[in-house]
Formats: C-alpha cells, structure tokens, sequence
C-alpha cells in the first residue's frame, strides 16, 4: 500500500504509519513524506485555516503518488481563540483518489505565556522552543 504524507515531519510520518497499520494490519505499508505547500499562513490560527491547508496539502502530495490507488495524508496543526485562551489541534484530511476523509484532534488551550507569542506571530512549535527551552519540538 502506497501512502505519501505531505511532510518531512517524522513525527507525522509515524503518526500516518500507525493509523494505517492499524486500519491494515496485513497490509505492507510503503510510507514517505514531501515537503508540500499548505497554502495557508505557517501557523493557521483558524480552524477553517488549519483544515484548508490539510486539504491542500493531501491535495498537493498526490502528485507524488506511483500508484493511482495510493492515500495521501495532510496534517495541519493550527490553533484559534476560545471563551477560556488560545487553543491548539490539528486537521488530518486522507485522500485516496477524489475521496477525503476528515478527522480532527481534540484541543488543549495554550500556557499564557505560549499564546502570547503565537498572538505576536511566532509559530506553536517556535513559542514552546522558547517558553520550554527545547529545540525543534514543532
């Protein structure tokens, strides 16, 4: 089974093989990721936003498909304002052919102090590197 995930992001990478080893537990998996356009801003702070560049991200990876029959994953992470802060989660669109499948994470509201820089216009994973001390967590 040919699948591209529309990311270099192991994590993502990994996140993708595990969802299909699970739904295909037989099958042999034939995962890689591309760097693909999301065509949104670098940190999506809606989630109509987040959702878009999913799309167009699973969009964009099937040109990188060997098989017709292949999936393509787009996963965008993204946040947006509720009633109680700044919330974080991500969009998952799966395509296989001009199917879509849609799933969304659960949200967790952002520390203060980590929403005030992605309100300034630093990205989640730049703002907890800061706030953190850690490095590349996006």
């Amino acid at each position: 089974m040919h699948i591209i995930v529309a990311s270099k992001n192991p994590v993502k990478i990994e996140a993708a093989r595990n969802g299909f080893a699970t739904l295909f537990p037989q099958a042999a998996l034939d995962i890689h990721g591309v760097s693909v356009p999301s065509g949104v801003a670098d940190q999506p702070m809606s989630d109509k936003e987040t959702l878009l560049g999913a799309k167009n991200r699973a969009d964009a990876a099937q040109a990188h498909l060997q098989q017709a029959d292949g999936y393509t994953v787009g996963i965008e992470g993204g946040v947006c304002e509720s009633p109680i802060g700044l919330s974080a989660f991500a969009w998952i669109v799966v395509k296989r052919g001009t199917q879509y499948g849609y799933g969304r994470t659960g949200a967790f509201i952002l520390p203060d102090e980590v929403a005030a820089l992605v309100r300034q216009g630093l990205e989640l994973g730049d703002a907890d590197d800061r706030v953190f001390n850690q490095n590349n967590s996006k």
